[in-house]
């Protein structure tokens, strides 16, 4: 016991951990050689002096730093929170033998297999599993702070609302049952030296026409000027699966139904030009000619080079690539860009409504009070029936495989017999083949200051179209060549009709109206008598 405590282990260590107190230990008794008496007075003020020490250091806590604490806290409770509800639907919902991964594991592969062609659009080093997401919340983000802004402009003139008008057009009964509104100004049928129909662009109506164009200057030409609704615009009724060979016939059976009885001329002007190449394609035997008035075709056309694809989608507005895009690959997205911009039941400018820019003479035209007025009345009768289905539908036709290509409008010979040796005889014999394409002349006007047709689609025309006369326009737009422009409408009836003769006159002979032929070998008739 003895040599157990004179090691005195514990004692030595326990003592080198504390600093000295004083205190000497020598294996019998206790000894306080340093320790000073004790002082209740002096240890009381020394007390209060280290208090005061504490409270001159430490400052109180302000309420703010208070709730910033405990904001800290919760913040951090609520990310453990998050983590811990991730890992438990990591290690429950998401694998591979859970009910919801079991259930929609299949679909939801289906999809991102579809849709994986939009990563191509992501950079290289970019993860499309944490890119889209961003992207997303991001749009949402976007569409949120546009809407705050359009709802707290006060300073934006005043919108004006589109007017529903009652019904007034004529309308015919085509061979499936619908009906077709259409509107004629100029000379009467039986008068008429011409007839030329003319189908509408996107976002209009058959109020369109020739906007402005002057019936005296019609009536000295002797031209009837037929403008129609498009399936689902206007007054027309829709067409279940319209195309462009249904919109080629539509245009013929008009035609049949207010008299032409024979060719009559077409006119196309921006996105009603597609159905004006449709009718050169699919009824060339009643078409006497074509007017092209800035010009559309398909921007995804296989056949164009790569020189006028770069022009085409390097001149787009970004919104309307957009509008290409989602037409041809999501096109039921279209209904809510158009129930927000035209569909809105508000009136708009047309370069935003058409996502479309304005050279300098389409801004001065634009920003007249005629040109206004007959926007907004053109655009209340195109969106009367309140659908975006025949809008969306129009913009499908555009971008879709039309079924042919301007190159077959182009006059060549062709021979129908199979075999080389068939062949090599046809190359000497012409009364084996015989020529295809449109034979009658195509006339296009462009302006070299239009911002909406780009010149790749113009430079594309002119290549697959050699046979057709391109009127080239310096310093005109897409709209100030077309639109209330009497000297403009005069060359294009110049062009088209040559010297003005005005309207047939009506020869009675026992009743009846002699044809011009007739009215022709009168006259010669007449004059060899007087001689």
């Amino acid at each position: 016991m003895a040599e157990v405590r004179g090691a005195n282990t514990w004692r030595e260590e326990l003592a080198s951990l504390v600093e000295d107190t004083g205190i000497l230990y020598t294996g019998e008794a206790a000894t306080f050689s340093s320790l000073p008496p004790f002082n209740p007075e002096k240890s009381t003020a020394m007390a209060a002096a280290v208090s005061e020490t504490d409270h001159e250091t430490e400052p109180p806590e302000t309420f703010k730093e208070q709730v910033t604490e405990f904001l800290k806290s919760w913040c951090e409770m609520v990310l453990e929170l998050g983590r811990g509800c991730r890992d438990i639907l990591q290690q429950t919902v998401v694998t591979e033998d859970s009910f919801v991964v079991q259930k929609l594991g299949g679909p939801v592969a289906r999809v991102s297999s579809r849709l994986r062609f939009l990563n191509e659009f992501l950079p290289e080093d970019r993860d499309p599993v944490h890119a889209w997401p961003v992207i997303f919340f991001v749009f949402i983000l976007a569409l949120s702070a546009l809407n705050l802004n359009g709802g707290h402009d006060g300073l934006a003139p005043a919108v004006k609302k589109v007017l529903v008008h009652p019904p007034s057009a004529s309308r015919i009964q085509l061979p499936d049952g619908r009906h077709l509104a259409y509107r004629e100004i100029g000379v009467p049928a039986d008068k008429a030296r011409f007839s030329l129909m003319a189908p509408h662009s996107f976002l209009s109506s058959r109020l369109a026409g020739i906007p402005g164009v002057k019936i005296p200057l019609l009536e000295e030409f002797g031209v009837r000027l037929v403008s129609y609704d498009l399936p689902g615009f206007g007054e027309s009724d829709p067409h279940p699966s319209r195309n462009l060979n249904s919109s080629a016939f539509d245009m013929l059976h008009l035609a049949d139904a207010v008299g032409v009885d024979d060719k009559f001329w077409v006119l196309g002007y921006s996105g009603g030009s597609i159905h004006a190449w449709a009718a050169l394609r699919y009824v060339p035997h009643r078409i006497a000619g074509a007017a092209v008035v800035a010009p559309m075709i398909n921007p995804y056309e296989p056949s164009m080079t790569k020189e006028e694809m770069r022009s085409i989608w390097g001149e787009s507005l970004p919104r309307r690539k957009l509008m290409y895009y989602l037409a041809r690959r999501l096109p039921k997205l279209l209904s809510f860009f158009y129930r927000r911009s035209f569909l809105s039941g508000k009136h708009g400018r047309i370069e935003k409504l058409m996502s479309v820019s304005l050279g300098r003479r389409d801004e001065i035209l634009t920003e007249g009070a005629t040109f206004e007025d007959f926007w907004h009345r053109d655009v209340e009768e195109s969106v009367r029936q309140g659908n975006t289905k025949p809008f969306i539908e129009e913009a499908i036709l555009q971008v879709s495989n039309w079924g042919f290509s301007l190159a077959d409008l182009q006059v060549q010979r062709k021979c129908y017999r199979n075999g080389i040796f068939p062949w090599l005889k046809s190359l000497y014999s012409l009364a084996e083949c015989e020529l295809a394409g449109f034979l009658g002349p195509i006339h296009i006007w462009q302006g070299m200051d239009d911002q909406a047709v780009p010149q790749g689609m113009i430079d594309h025309i002119s290549r697959v179209l050699p046979g057709a006369t391109m009127h080239k326009l310096p310093n005109e737009g897409h709209f100030s060549f077309f639109f209330f422009c009497d000297e403009c409408h005069r060359q294009i009836f110049s062009t088209l009709f040559g010297s003005p003769q005005g309207p047939l006159e009506q020869a009675m002979n026992g009743g009846e109206i002699l044809s011009e032929g007739d009215m022709e070998e009168q006259s010669l008739a007449t004059d060899s008598t007087n001689k």
